[in-house]
């Protein structure tokens, strides 16, 4: 579980999902990822890890993002099944019971789908929008209820980590790797407590960079529109030739304007497309680590285990 945000709900969560995890099997670790939070979170995850020899705590350096948190899990995680979940409960822990029953029946994917009530309108149309957007630039015919809570056997997860992506996307990654997969329904309880770290503006500028850099999406679309222009174009000079011919009077100035500014907008719009799919493959090829682990804590043999070395993974 990537930690933010939530600190307040850290007790409760404990609580039920160490219950659920019992009944399910003795075997199991719980492995919260503290995301750089600067709350007093690591404190806490900390006592946590001292209390129970199931729970293991990582710290990240700095915020690397949910998404790295996630990566960073899945990389220490142990078992031989494991799933991801947000921290806030509103992906109960009881549902893993149902989830982990559908993967012992052989399905290496499990997503969880939830059933939302009293979200507004304007939310859910903009996620059928981003799902159909998604889609249409990968071709991965994504669910677009399924989320975050996953749970996914070791030969999944051991091929998710191979990923090198930068730009990751995890409903995507687990598309892509092509498993077959089963879903189970919970209905989603309101927030225990906070509020979410996402805002509109983080919203949106993660679902624009799912739906253009995870694809080629933005720069086919930027073709498309200049064989378009090319089009008109030809059909604006053939119609000036002809005008031309017949003894018509020419266009003036505003008209040359106007196609000037339709042009160099144009051009000035897909150089800085460009740009940007350029700037993705700078970062990708720097080569650098998506996360660093600062510290970690749990117990082994009975007695304190704490890593305050660097623990660099890409």
């Amino acid at each position: 579980m990537p930690v933010y945000g939530c600190r307040s709900c850290l007790q409760a969560l404990y609580e039920r999902l160490s219950l659920t995890l019992r009944e399910l099997t003795p075997d199991h670790e719980i492995l919260l990822v503290d995301d750089g939070t600067r709350d007093g979170t690591w404190t806490d995850l900390q006592a946590l890890a001292r209390r129970d020899p199931a729970v293991r705590a990582l710290r990240l350096s700095r915020n690397f993002g949910q998404q790295a948190a996630i990566l960073a899990g899945l990389e220490h995680a142990r078992g031989q099944y494991v799933a991801v979940m947000d921290c806030d409960l509103q992906d109960p822990p009881e549902v893993l019971a149902a989830m982990y029953g559908r993967a012992i029946e052989g399905f290496p994917v499990v997503f969880g789908v939830r059933i939302r009530h009293g979200t507004p309108r304007t939310r859910r149309a903009a996620a059928w929008v981003y799902s159909k957007l998604l889609n249409a630039g990968t071709h991965a015919g994504i669910d677009p209820a399924h989320g975050c809570l996953t749970l996914m056997s070791r030969d999944v997860v051991d091929a998710y980590i191979r990923i090198p992506d930068r730009d990751r996307n995890h409903t995507l990654i687990l598309y892509w790797l092509g498993f077959p997969h089963a879903s189970v329904t919970f209905e989603q309880p309101t927030r225990h407590s906070g509020a979410s770290a996402y805002t509109l503006r983080t919203l949106l500028r993660l679902a624009g960079d799912s739906v253009f850099f995870q694809t080629t999406l933005f720069l086919r679309w930027v073709m498309y529109l200049g064989f378009a222009v090319a089009a008109a174009g030809a059909a604006l000079a053939a119609y000036y030739l002809a005008v031309r011919i017949g003894g018509g009077v020419q266009p003036g100035f505003t008209a040359l304007a106007v196609l000037i500014l339709l042009m160099s907008g144009f051009i000035i719009t897909s150089v800085g497309v460009t740009g940007l799919y350029l700037g993705r493959v700078f970062e990708q090829v720097k080569g650098r680590p998506l996360y660093v682990v600062a510290e970690t804590c749990e117990l082994r043999g009975g007695g304190d285990r704490e890593v305050t070395d660097q623990d660099v993974h890409r």
